[in-house]
Formats: structure tokens, C-alpha cells, sequence
């Protein structure tokens, strides 16, 4: 990998995606060919939440810089962007299950804001942001899949949340401020998970995962060095500026394909006992988990298991075909040893999960 510049920042580094991408541009991303070298020069400077544990950071790399702060706070997104002229911004920080929805629009949309007014004024050549799938909602039916033409039909205060940030971004490119990427991901999964992803692995194993209808609803997901890689090549892509790019895996899956497959790993590669059962509820349950985290949302709470229950139904898939036509970006990991990689790293550190 190359960028022009020996500097690069990177918001939310000690979270599952942001330490995934320190990593990847430490050690390189050996599934892809384009990017499986680092650049040996490259200084990585981390914005972290204040008294996060700095150290596995740090033993990435001596090129990494670990700056605190809150992105709610301008003068810490000053101090974070100092002396960066010509650098690239990874913006990976955000929040996606608060526990009031004040916080969506505070550190998606506000925080978003505030880093990219200090990048401007510091200089930064380019900001690449991660965005969601929650913008555009859920497809209107099941054989549809989301490209960078879809229009805006927000799912609940995530987001809602999301959509401003995309607004406020573009706002800056047009305004000439920085050059921005806009990365849209859908569901991802890999090592450094959080202990929520580890919960679902657990249901699976136990036969309680719920499945909503059939099963034969579509996801897209993105494995995390997939995703990586789309970021990276949005990073140093010099026609991507003022872009919005889908990066997910080659195809999307069904829900019973995404169970199935762990379910399936678990017992032959990592020797554990399933269940072989599931938590089979019809449709209508998702319908009247939509109506509660609705009614709940617009009194300022949220609730994580309903809002995830409202969704288990949907069909949320995506295209990849501009981001291989503008970045030749190029998928490499599937589910099957995506879902392998992410639980090999479980059983490794079972006391160890990302924020």
C-alpha cells in the first residue's frame, strides 16, 4: 500500500473495526495482493476514548501515536488533527447501540462535524468515513440489492443519525473544506469482536438463535479485512474523492446460510456440541418489535435486543459492483472462513473483546 503522506489518523482505533484497520495498515492485508505490504514510513496516530487501554495499540507498532479524547469535544478533535497537514483521516468512531438515542445524533452527526472541521483546519488531505446500511433501510423487496444510487430511507435513530452525518460530509467536500469518501458497510463480523457478536455465536451453539419467518431474508456482511480494504483503497484512490462506496462481501447470505455456516464450524472444527435447533418465530414478531423500538426511540430510549429483533425479518443487501469498478476492490474472504478466522479468535481470547 501507498499513501501520499507519512501520517494517518484514525478515529475509534481501539474499537472491533478501527483496531482491525491499525492492524491492516501495520502489517499489511496478505489476502489481498494489492495491499498485502504496508508502507514501512507510515506513522499511525489513534484517537481513543479517554482512559481506554492504550497498550494493545501500542504493541502493533512503535509508528503508533495514541492521542484521547471524545469527538463531542472540538478542542479534543483539535488536538488529535495538529500538525497533519496532507495526512489521510480514518474515521471509524461512532455509536451504534446507545443507551439514549441523544447520543446517535451527538457523536455520529456532531462528533462527525467536529472532527472534520479540525481536519480542515489542520490541513488533512482526505477523510474516509464509515458509514452504514441503516441510511437506506431495508430493501423494499427480497431480490433488491442497494447500490450508491439508492435513496435515503432511514431505519429508526441509527439511521436517521447516519443520514445527517452523510449530508454533513458531503456539505464539507462541496464547500471545497477536504476530500471525503463516504464508506457504507453493512453487517460485519471478524476477530476483536464484541461480546455481543460473541452472544450470537453462543445462541447458535445453544439452538436459541432466533430466526424470523423462513430465514430466507438476505444480509450483506463484511467480513472486517474485507472491509478494510475497501477503506484503504478509498484511502489512496484518487478518483474516490467525493465518493460513496457499498463494501461488503462478494454476495449476501441468507439468515439460515449465516446460522448454518456457524452451527457447521462449531462442531467440526472447533469440537463443540450443538443444539441443532432454532428459535423459530413468525414474521410478525419483527413487526411488533419495529412498533415497540419506534414508540421507544421517540421518548429517547433505546433497547438493543428489540431494535436487532425488529431487523431479523428484513432483507438488507447490497451491490459491490462500483466500489470493484472505481477501487478494484476484490472481496477475498467469504462467510465460511470469515466465521472460521472470527471464531478461532474467540477460543484463543476468551477474556479478550474489542469495544
Amino acid at each position: 500500500m501507498n499513501f501520499d503522506t507519512s501520517l494517518v489518523l484514525v478515529t475509534g482505533a481501539n474499537g472491533w473495526l478501527g483496531y482491525s484497520l491499525v492492524k491492516a495498515l501495520v502489517a499489511g492485508l496478505p489476502d489481498c495482493e494489492a495491499l498485502r505490504y504496508p508502507q514501512p514510513d507510515l506513522t499511525i496516530r489513534c484517537f481513543v476514548l479517554p482512559r481506554s487501554d492504550e497498550k494493545p495499540l501500542k504493541a502493533l507498532s512503535k509508528h503508533i501515536e495514541v492521542v484521547s479524547g471524545d469527538l463531542r469535544n472540538p478542542e479534543d478533535c483539535e488536538r488529535f488533527c495538529q500538525g497533519a497537514e496532507g495526512a489521510i483521516l480514518f474515521h471509524t468512531a461512532g455509536i451504534i447501540h446507545p443507551q439514549k438515542t441523544d447520543e446517535f445524533y451527538q457523536i455520529n452527526v456532531m462528533g462527525t462535524e467536529n472532527i472534520l472541521a479540525a481536519a480542515h483546519r489542520a490541513l488533512v488531505k482526505r477523510a474516509v468515513v464509515m458509514s452504514s446500511n441503516s441510511p437506506c433501510g431495508c430493501n423494499p423487496h427480497s431480490d433488491h440489492l442497494f447500490d450508491e444510487s439508492s435513496p435515503y430511507n432511514p431505519y429508526m435513530g441509527y439511521g436517521r443519525s447516519k443520514m445527517q452525518m452523510e449530508l454533513a460530509i458531503k456539505t464539507f467536500f462541496d464547500a471545497g473544506k477536504i476530500e471525503t469518501v463516504i464508506i457504507r458497510a453493512p453487517w460485519f463480523y471478524g476477530p476483536y469482536q464484541p461480546p455481543r457478536q460473541t452472544l450470537f455465536f453462543e445462541m447458535i451453539r445453544s439452538g436459541k438463535c432466533p430466526i424470523v419467518g423462513d430465514g430466507n431474508n438476505l444480509r450483506s456482511m463484511a467480513y472486517t479485512d474485507n472491509l478494510c480494504q475497501g477503506m484503504i483503497l478509498a484511502g489512496i484512490t484518487p478518483a474516490a474523492k467525493g465518493e460513496t462506496y457499498w463494501i461488503a462481501d462478494e454476495r449476501p447470505y441468507t439468515m439460515n446460510e449465516v446460522v448454518d455456516t456457524v452451527e457447521n464450524l462449531l462442531e467440526t472444527e472447533f469440537h463443540q456440541i450443538c443444539r441443532h435447533t432454532r428459535l423459530n418465530l413468525p414474521s410478525f414478531v419483527s413487526e411488533i418489535a419495529l412498533l415497540v423500538d419506534g414508540s421507544l426511540q421517540a421518548i429517547g430510549v433505546y433497547q438493543q435486543k428489540i431494535h436487532v429483533l425488529s431487523e431479523m425479518n428484513k432483507t438488507i443487501a447490497c451491490s459491490i459492483v462500483k466500489a470493484r469498478r472505481e477501487l478494484s476492490y476484490q472481496p477475498m474472504i467469504d462467510l465460511d472462513e470469515g466465521m472460521r478466522r472470527s471464531l478461532r479468535w474467540i477460543f484463543n481470547n476468551k477474556n479478550t473483546t474489542a469495544s
